[in-house]
């Protein structure tokens, strides 16, 4: 089948009709100049360079796949001359700011670029997809000497750089990592010292694709406390500014189910030397910068493999005949119809596609939310942005990846017995897309994090200030808005049950049990918000294009939301865990 084709009017159908993205980049001083224009052509090319040099080589990579001997990792045929022509056309400083070496676009592009190349080539993208974090660990947090050395380095892409947290006996609980760091000099004064442990899952630890990589390390220093405050952050190159190349051995890259172009690696610190990133003991602080811009990119990834599986199933839909189709009464057809016209497969279809869309609403209104945290000039506009961006991060990671997943592996249901086979390239996505809800923290830490660290953690004050500040402009005599309010209301009386359980004995376990059920209530009302603000840019606008996913939105995704506020408030009336 055909490879994936990067949608560009739909998302600047997005963009600017429903998110009115221009008008609102202008009001940031950093981004006056970025009109709808500007926007336009940034996109017409990133899509070009998307469609041409990347998404070509996605089937061959998963077939050939990353290949390790002795200690040197070789990615599959054109994925280095890919990241070579990326990094130099500039794609992966497209918000690194310019005195660093990069272009100074908004966030929100950067956004749009990086669903693109995750549907089109999720195991090359994962290469560069680090970079943005750890450019901004580096810019935040690291010392003058190190930024003059690294930071315009990464911040172009030249050198690719790795996220090395998780150990053998420390997976999600980084407190249990054991990793040492010991002054070289005998005086942690000093910055430099010697890194001894052991990484595993370390994505794109060892390559062949940049001529360095810079390794950012969580590590313990001598005498410093157990668990998580007691971890620091270190960098440590593969190669010194004098060519000498580090005590950073990759053992082993990992056979895994998906994602074959991206080696994930077992990486050994022997006395590698490296230097201190930010303040003792704070490695967390620093390491989290990084940990959640990679956040938004995988929820990102959730949403452009699910479209990427969706072009596929569509496409093969609208060829492919097979019995005849259900019809009205008195209708006549063929002998044989297109499998899109059966409503099964119609409404494997649409349910997807109203994902894919309300779910890239959400995620380019956080990227347009990141750039007004950062830039925009009244105070009052970049609090509640951020106040966006705390709430809204797991819970994009966390169900555009689950949806990334399941609907993938519906999209495959469409093509039947060809879906199963490789020829047809589907049933790597439904691979790949596995991944995502695993990794830059499990889906159920995600709703962990969101229940009691984002909304019960200040008594659901942020939650309720975003809750009325999307409500302010809905009016309830429109239909899909008074929708939206129910949900909201839904929402926020699940809260407050949360908060009554939280004050009793049993109260955390309760309120872990269900930590996925809210996340997911959130995640409804906040799809069934995206969808009407499509539905109200399509009133003056073709609304052909839209009418059916946004059907499929009220008929098929929306009524899970009594449900699951069912699931919570039975939970939270039974007595039978609490024993």
């Amino acid at each position: 089948m055909s490879h994936y084709q990067t949608p560009l009017a739909d998302v600047e159908f997005l963009l600017n009709q429903v998110l009115q993205a221009p008008q609102r980049l202008a009001a940031l001083p950093a981004f006056q100049d970025t009109d709808a224009a500007l926007m336009h052509q940034v996109l017409d090319e990133a899509g070009k360079f998307v469609n041409d040099h990347i998404a070509p080589l996605n089937q061959e990579g998963d077939r050939v796949g990353a290949r390790f001997k002795d200690g040197r990792v070789t990615l599959p045929p054109g994925f280095k001359s890919a990241y070579q022509a990326f990094w130099q056309a500039g794609w992966a400083s497209l918000s690194t700011a310019i005195e660093d070496g990069g272009q100074g676009l908004p966030a929100v592009l950067d956004s749009v670029l990086y669903e693109w190349l995750s549907a089109a080539n999720h195991g090359w993208t994962m290469a560069p997809g680090l970079l943005h974090g750890a450019y901004e660990c580096i810019k935040h947090h690291a010392s003058e000497a190190l930024q003059a050395q690294f930071l315009s380095k990464v911040g172009t892409g030249e050198w690719l750089a790795t996220m090395c947290l998780t150990e053998p006996q420390a997976g999600s609980d980084l407190g249990l990592a054991r990793t040492k760091a010991t002054p070289v000099a005998g005086d942690t004064r000093d910055g430099e010292f010697w890194l001894n442990g052991t990484k595993i899952f370390i994505s794109g630890g060892e390559h062949d694709l940049s001529d360095n990589i810079v390794h950012l390390v969580l590590a313990r220093l001598p005498e410093a406390p157990p668990g998580p405050k007691g971890l620091s952050l270190f960098l440590v190159p593969k190669f010194y500014a004098d060519g000498r190349r580090s005590a950073v051995h990759c053992d082993r890259i990992e056979e895994k189910m998906g994602i074959h172009g991206s080696p994930t690696c077992v990486m050994r610190f022997e006395d590698a030397q490296g230097w201190l990133v930010g303040e003792a003991g704070k490695g967390l602080h620093a390491m989290f910068v990084m940990m959640n811009a990679a956040r938004l990119h995988v929820a990102l990834q959730g949403v452009g493999l699910l479209d990427a599986a969706w072009q596929k199933a569509d496409a093969y839909a609208r060829e492919r005949r097979q019995m005849r189709a259900p019809q009205a009464a008195g209708v006549q057809s063929g002998s044989a119809d297109f499998i899109i016209e059966h409503p099964a497969i119609q409404r494997i279809l649409d349910t997807q596609r109203a994902w894919i869309d309300g779910g890239r609403v959400l995620a380019y209104e956080t990227g347009l939310a990141l750039d007004e945290a950062k830039h925009h000039p009244d105070p009052a506009r970049r609090e509640s942005a951020q106040r966006w961006c705390a709430l809204i991060t797991p819970i994009l990671k966390s169900a555009c990846t689950e949806q990334g997943f399941k609907g993938a592996s519906e999209c495959l249901q469409v093509l039947g017995g060809h879906g199963y086979v490789r020829e047809w390239g589907l049933e790597q996505h439904v691979r790949d897309a596995r991944i995502a809800m695993i990794y830059e923290g499990t889906n159920e830490i995600q709703a962990i994090d969101l229940l009691m660290r984002k909304v019960l953690g200040d008594g659901g004050t942020a939650l309720q200030a975003l809750l009325d500040e999307l409500s302010a402009p809905l009016r309830a005599a429109h239909s899909e808005e008074a929708r939206v309010l129910r949900l909201f209301e839904q929402l926020r009386g699940v809260t407050q049950a949360a908060l009554a359980v939280q004050g009793r004995a049993d109260g955390a376990i309760r309120l872990n049990w269900i930590a996925g059920d809210y996340l997911r209530l959130a995640a409804l009302a906040l799809l069934a918000w995206a969808w009407s603000r499509i539905d109200a840019a399509v009133a003056v606008a073709d609304a052909q294009r839209w009418q059916a996913p946004s059907q499929a939105l009220r008929h098929w995704v929306l009524p899970e939301a009594d449900m699951r506020a069912s699931m919570i408030h039975a939970h939270f009336e039974t007595r039978w865990l609490s024993a």
